[in-house]
C-alpha cells in the first residue's frame, strides 16, 4: 500500500512539472471555483430590493439583480463600474423591475468600448466572465425576446410642455412620488450614461402602459448620454418627454412599438443613430408636438434606418416641430399595403409647419417605389432615391455593441 501511495505522489509530481497549472491567471467570479482552467459553479447575484438612499457604487465583479421598482432617491449618486451587469426580475404590474433615477439624483454609468454596462433580464445567461473576455452577446436570448423586465427611467427638472410644469412619468404608478419629472432648470444634470446596453425590457404594468427601454423625462442638458444600445424592448426603444438633453451614438434594434419617440417639446439633439426595425415595430420615428403652451424644437440628424414589412418610416403629428436631416432609409416594403411603410404628417397643423417649424434636409431612401407614394403630404420634395447613400450614420461608432454584426448592409 505504501509503495502504491509513493507511486501516485511521484506521478502527480512529475505531471505537475511537465504540465502548467491551467488555473494560473484565471479569475473566477463570486461563488465559483477554477478546475482544469474553467470556472465552475453558479455566480451569486447581489439582490437589490429596496431604494438606493445613499451614494452607492455597483462593481463589475458582481451581477446586480433588480427585484421590483428600484429608485435612486433625490440627492443620491449611483455609480456603476464599466463591465457591470444588471439583471431585472420579471415582476408583474406595479411590481415590474425597473431602475428609476429620480429628480435631483444622478446615475454615473460609465462603460467603455471594451467593458460596456449591460442592463438585461434575469433570464439572460450572460456573465461577467463573458463580458471581461470581450463577448457581449447573450448566449441564450435573441433579438426577439422582449418584455422580460422593465427598463431604465431617468427623470429631471428641465422644462416640459404638458398640463403643468411637472407630471408623472408613464410606466410608473401615480401613487409613487418618485415618478414626477419636469421643472424650469434647462441645464439640469442627471449624470453620465455612456457605453450602456439595455436589453429585453418593456414590461406592461397594466392597461397598455409599458416601460420604454430608456425613458428620459425632463432630463437636462448637463446630462451626458452617449453610446447607447437598446435591444428588443416591448414598448418604445427610447422616448423623450420634454427636457433639453442631447443623445449621441444610439442604436435601437427590434422595438415592439416605436424605435424613437419624442413628446412634450423635447428640445435637444440626437446625433448619429441607427434603427433596425423588427416585425412588430410601429414607427421608426414618432414625433409629437407640444402638450402645453411651451413650444420648443429638436434636431435629429445623421441616422440610418432599416425598415421591415410592417414599420413606418416616420409619423409627425400633434403640431410636430423640429429639424430632421441627413437620414437614410432602406429595407421598407410596399407603402401602399395597409397604409404602412410611409413617411407621414398626420394632422393639418404638422403639414402647416412644413418649411417653418418642421424642417427636412437631405433625406435619402433606397427603394423601387416612387417618392410620392412613400413621402406623404408634400414631404417628397425633401427626399431623394439613391442606390448608394451619401448621408446617414457612422456605423463604426457601434463596433462595441452586441448588434454590430447586424450592420453589414448599413
Amino acid at each position: 500500500m505504501k509503495n502504491l501511495i509513493l507511486f501516485i505522489v511521484i506521478l502527480f509530481t512529475f505531471n505537475s512539472c511537465v504540465e502548467k497549472d491551467k488555473c494560473l491567471g484565471v479569475v473566477c467570479q463570486n461563488g465559483q471555483i477554477c478546475f482544469d482552467g474553467t470556472c465552475l459553479g453558479s455566480q451569486t447575484n447581489v439582490l437589490v430590493n429596496s431604494n438606493i438612499s445613499e451614494n452607492t457604487t455597483w462593481t463589475n465583479n458582481n451581477v446586480y439583480e433588480l427585484s421590483g421598482r428600484i429608485v435612486v432617491e433625490a440627492g443620491v449618486i449611483l455609480t456603476i463600474e464599466a463591465g457591470t451587469i444588471i439583471k431585472g426580475q420579471a415582476g408583474t404590474g406595479n411590481n415590474s423591475s425597473v431602475l428609476i433615477v429620480s429628480r435631483n439624483a444622478k446615475l454615473n454609468a460609465i462603460g467603455s468600448q471594451t467593458l460596456p454596462i449591460i442592463f438585461t433580464s434575469i433570464a439572460d445567461e450572460i456573465t461577467t466572465e463573458q463580458v471581461n473576455n470581450g463577448n457581449f452577446v447573450s448566449p441564450n436570448l435573441g433579438n426577439d425576446a422582449s418584455g422580460l423586465w422593465g427598463g431604465l427611467i431617468i427623470l429631471g427638472n428641465a422644462p416640459i410642455s404638458a398640463s403643468s410644469n411637472e407630471i408623472q412619468i408613464e410606466g410608473i404608478p401615480t401613487t409613487d412620488p418618485n415618478g414626477l419629472y419636469g421643472g424650469n432648470i434647462s441645464n439640469d444634470n442627471s449624470g453620465i450614461i455612456k457605453y450602456v446596453s439595455i436589453r429585453h425590457g418593456g414590461t406592461n404594468i397594466g392597461n397598455g402602459n409599458e416601460i420604454n427601454g430608456l425613458t428620459l423625462g425632463g432630463v437636462g442638458s448637463e446630462t451626458i448620454i452617449d453610446n447607447i444600445e437598446i435591444i428588443a424592448n416591448q414598448d418604445d426603444g427610447i422616448e423623450f418627454f420634454g427636457g433639453t438633453v442631447n443623445v449621441s451614438n444610439l442604436i435601437v434594434v427590434n422595438s415592439s412599438d416605436d424605435a424613437i419617440d419624442t413628446d412634450q417639446s423635447w428640445s435637444g439633439t440626437l446625433d448619429n443613430f441607427i434603427v433596425i426595425c423588427g416585425a412588430a415595430t410601429d414607427h421608426s420615428l414618432e414625433i409629437d408636438g407640444a402638450e402645453g403652451v411651451m413650444i420648443a424644437s429638436n434636431n435629429i440628424k445623421n441616422g440610418s434606418i432599416k425598415g421591415s414589412s410592417s414599420a413606418e418610416l416616420a409619423d409627425f403629428r400633434s403640431c410636430a416641430v423640429g429639424t430632421f436631416e441627413n437620414i437614410f432609409f432602406f429595407g421598407f416594403t410596399d407603402p401602399t399595403t395597409d397604409g404602412r411603410c410611409d413617411f407621414s404628417t398626420s394632422d393639418q397643423c404638422s403639414i402647416d409647419n412644413l418649411n417653418n417649424n418642421l424642417i427636412f434636409n437631405n433625406l435619402e431612401i433606397k427603394t423601387t417605389f416612387s417618392l410620392s407614394t412613400i413621402f406623404k403630404n408634400g414631404t417628397d420634395v425633401f427626399a431623394t432615391i439613391v442606390n448608394n447613400r451619401t448621408v446617414g450614420a457612422n456605423k463604426s461608432n457601434f463596433s462595441w455593441t452586441s448588434s454590430y454584426s447586424l450592420l453589414g448592409d448599413f
